[in-house]
């Protein structure tokens, strides 16, 4: 007979020998410790255990069952994921017409089982069998490694060849849990994909809505790799967990959004920035992954060489001035601001930073979050900044001339000044300001440097191992077959630690420009970006291959990396 949900005081006043005062205290302190109701009535003395299992079964309709060393067929332990068999005590013990028998030695969970009844589908059935029976049997099928692995059932999702991978996947899931007492399947699913990312070192989250399936992705080090996925149907339940997360308005699905969700998994406080844009198939959702712990980087930890490090670390020290860090997005242009910032915050200097949006809270800085639908922009917020009479200003990015030209105005009046463009390398800044209605003279006053970077993944150091590189990779570095045999290459092999790429974790690989007399004079001049890059590299600079190319032959990338991220340079 399937278990109907019933109210337990109803139930417990129907037993007869229970005042309402006993019943409604015992449900008092089950309330606060989250003791089972019995033993806390058994506990009270209000019940003993000698008749009080056989008038329960009465008046649910249930009966006992012998389920000692019981076989059970794998597809009926498949229908209950292990996290809640274990959470629960509950075992399935037969599926027959859509219908699952669970075995338990706990029948007042009746909210458990109406819940999960909904989540999978299936009608239950539930039979009484003692403790250790159920406990011998959750062991036996549920081992404890696999025992915090939710939403196993994704597995049948996913078609032909690729479940035994999934399946080998999710059993090697190391999972925290966000919140003790979240066991509904929805909440515990999304806690699954935010807890994995964090455990994979992965940036963002990509939950793309597609005609027949709801793809996930996650991106580590910079490359887009997908894991398994929910159902199809569960789909707006996934989409609409994570926007209540990030205190979204889950009603509205025509507009994108944004949102801001802050954690702690994983021994780590982390803060999720949540994007949602409407798409043709539901509301495609971006979570970036901020780590508090590890954000904050300093200037060695950057991947600077020896040489370029002491250079950059007498920038720092300027009094006045516009330091510019160009590239992509995801070059890690932010984490070198703000290294730069965490250098110089010092007592004895007043920062103030304007950003969109403020990704990480510094002691010590005033930070402050652009909000165009209050008029608060770049432009609008540089101009009360100056005000506040500070030593150095950060401008997360230079977007129209008016910022530019406040920027420009705020380093010519004493201040040092911190921000980022987009373009491919540093010459190419300087047009850029200039294509903007910047006048040349002041872009050759204002700048003392710029910097264009790119991130490379760095060889898993747990399957690093030496190779001879191809003869099309040694002509991109410029080198003869027969000079390479002095000099060890490297690469990664493919191991658990780094998900078989050869890869663990990223370094910056940069392009330093200094504002020589001579370029200043080219700038004043108009020149293209590649005469400035010429003359640059005439006085010293190196380019981005260059760096990445010393970064291969230090042992820390391979060749293939760098020419991924990096353009060919001009002869």
């Amino acid at each position: 007979m399937p278990i109907k949900p019933k109210k337990i005081e109803d139930m417990l006043k129907g037993l007869g020998f229970l005042k309402a005062a006993e019943i409604k205290e015992g449900l008092s302190i089950q309330r606060e410790t989250k003791e089972r109701l019995g033993r806390i009535l058994l506990v009270k003395g209000y019940i003993n255990d000698e008749n009080i299992l056989d008038l329960v079964l009465v008046q649910l309709g249930i009966g006992p069952e012998e389920t000692k060393d019981i076989e059970i067929a794998p597809e009926v332990i498949s229908k209950i994921p292990p996290y809640f068999a274990k959470a629960h005590r509950i075992i399935p013990i037969r599926f027959y017409k859509n219908t699952v028998t669970i075995a338990t030695d706990n029948p007042f969970n009746f909210l458990a089982f109406e819940n999960f009844s909904e989540f999978l589908g299936f009608r239950i059935e539930g039979v009484l069998s003692s403790a250790k029976d159920v406990g011998d049997l959750l062991e036996k099928y549920y081992p404890s490694e696999e025992g915090q692995q939710p939403v196993s059932r994704i597995i049948s999702n996913i078609p032909g060849d690729d479940q035994d991978a999934a399946a080998d996947l999710i059993k090697q899931r190391d999972i925290p849990k966000l919140k003790p007492d979240d066991d509904a399947p929805v909440v515990r699913l999304v806690s699954l994909l935010i807890g994995e990312a964090v455990k994979k070192r992965s940036s963002d989250i990509h939950i793309e809505p597609l005609e027949n399936k709801l793809r996930i992705r996650y991106r580590i080090d910079g490359i887009l790799y997908e894991v398994p996925g929910p159902p199809k149907k569960l789909q707006s339940s996934v989409i609409s967990r994570v926007k209540i997360m990030a205190k979204m308005d889950i009603a509205e699905k025509r507009l994108p959004q944004d949102g801001r969700i802050r954690i702690s998994a994983a021994g780590r406080d982390l803060d999720l920035r949540v994007s949602t844009l409407p798409a043709i198939y539901g509301e495609s959702v971006v979570l970036r992954i901020l780590d508090k712990s590890s954000f904050i980087m300093g200037l060695k930890d950057l991947g600077f060489s020896d040489t370029d490090e002491k250079k950059f670390e007498k920038l720092l020290k300027m009094p006045n001035g516009i330091l510019l860090v160009t590239g992509p997005t995801g070059s890690g242009k932010t984490t070198t601001l703000y290294a730069s910032l965490n250098y110089i915050n010092k007592p004895d200097r007043k920062l103030i930073t304007i950003e969109d949006p403020v990704e990480y809270q510094m002691t010590g800085i005033n930070q402050v979050q652009v909000r165009p639908q209050i008029n608060l922009t770049f432009a609008a917020g540089l101009r009360s900044i100056l005000r506040q009479s500070p030593d150095v200003i950060m401008i997360g990015e230079i977007r129209d001339p008016e910022t530019a030209q406040i920027a420009i105005q705020a380093s010519l009046t004493g201040h040092l000044v911190f921000s980022t463009l987009h373009t491919n390398d540093a010459p190419g800044a300087i047009t850029r300001l200039i294509d903007m209605g910047t006048k040349p003279y002041l872009v050759a006053s204002a700048i003392q440097a710029i910097i264009a970077q790119r991130l490379v993944r760095s060889i898993c150091p747990s399957c690093k191992e030496k190779y001879e590189p191809s003869r099309e990779e040694l002509k991109i570095i410029k080198l003869s077959s027969g000079y390479s045999r002095s000099i060890d290459f490297y690469k990664g092999k493919g191991c658990e630690d780094c998900a078989g790429t050869g890869y663990s974790g990223r370094i910056g690989i940069f392009e330093l420009l200094f504002m020589t007399d001579k370029i200043r004079k080219l700038v004043f001049e108009k020149v293209s970006s590649g005469v400035i890059k010429e003359n640059a590299r005439e006085s010293g600079m190196v380019t981005l291959r260059e760096d990445g190319i010393k970064k291969v032959l230090k042992g820390e990338t391979t060749i293939s990396e760098v020419m991924r991220v990096t353009q060919q340079d001009l002869a």
